[in-house]
């Protein structure tokens, strides 16, 4: 069950990595982004939505539950909005790099409106994911900073901690498939509905498109989601996050590989900066929680 475990893990952090290779080719063919992502979570909830009926779960939800999974829908969709606007600022490598400090954004907004205590070693954490989103910042030998760019990634960061944080502290009762579901749905939609406003078509053109849709929603949201939660059930969730580390190296990869972004020593350690400050503010976490435990 442990292998099995790592092995979903890793496929989940590596099915999710892969969003360049989708998303660029749609970008430079000006296909719109959020029809892309509309149809992206649209049918990842049609997908998961299916498993749901195979399973026989109920996909009843009250009233205070609609209310929580339309905002995760929301904070999702801005997340994943901004990190598709990142990229024409920003190399998909270092965005997302940046995109994968949502951990420490969570101990930053755990500290400052929970009022939990940040131990040495958060604080190291949040010290090396700073320098190591410098560090990629760097050009040549000066600091050469695209704030634009910057700011855009750091607010899908943003979203993504505070969808984070609303599923901790928001005690719902919904499985990791209905939860998946739900946020998936209200993500499409709101979607659907800002592309009803600015009057764009929702039309498929073509066959060959139905199908890079669907095999994107397939690769980097369905598989991703399914072997997170498996993974979670199997090793738990601190070794399932820090596998989560190989998000930005396997998108760095795929950059590096297809799309000839210059692997510079710069985004060398800026990457293994930051991953070694989310790395650790995880391994804080579980502390954190053991510790609670035995007080409690």
């Amino acid at each position: 069950m442990k292998l099995r475990g790592y092995m979903l893990g890793t496929l989940s952090a590596v099915s999710y990595g892969l969003i360049p290779i989708f998303i660029l080719p749609i970008k430079q063919a000006h296909f719109s982004v959020d029809v892309t992502l509309f149809y992206r979570f649209f049918f990842s909830a049609l997908l998961v939505g299916g498993y749901l009926l195979y399973s026989k779960e109920s996909f009843k939800i009250n009233k205070k539950e609609t209310l929580i999974l339309t905002v995760l829908g929301i904070c999702y969709a801005l997340s994943s909005e901004f990190l598709f606007l990142g990229y024409d600022f920003l190399t998909p490598g270092i965005a997302s790099t940046v995109l994968f400090i949502y951990p420490v954004i969570v101990a930053l907004i755990m500290f400052f409106f929970y009022k939990e205590k940040l131990n040495r070693l958060s604080i190291v954490s949040l010290l090396f994911a700073f320098a190591g989103v410098i560090v990629l910042c760097l050009k040549g030998s000066g600091l050469e900073i695209n704030f634009t760019g910057l700011g855009i990634v750091m607010l899908s960061s943003l979203f993504y901690a505070l969808y984070m944080v609303i599923v901790n502290k928001s005690d719902l009762k919904v499985s990791g498939f209905k939860l998946s579901f739900y946020s998936m749905l209200f993500t499409s939609l709101f979607f659907m509905t800002k592309t009803g406003l600015e009057g764009q078509s929702l039309t498929i053109t073509s066959l060959s498109l139905f199908f890079n849709f669907l095999i994107f929603a397939f690769l980097t949201t369905v598989i991703s989601s399914l072997c997170l939660v498996y993974a979670i059930k199997y090793i738990g969730s601190t070794p399932t996050a820090i596998l989560g580390a190989l998000e930005p190296v396997v998108a760095v990869m795929v950059s590096v590989l297809m799309f000839h972004e210059k692997f510079t020593p710069n985004l060398f350690i800026g990457i293994t900066l930051i991953l070694l400050g989310v790395t650790l503010n995880v391994i804080a976490d579980n502390r954190k929680a053991k510790l609670n435990q035995c007080t409690s």
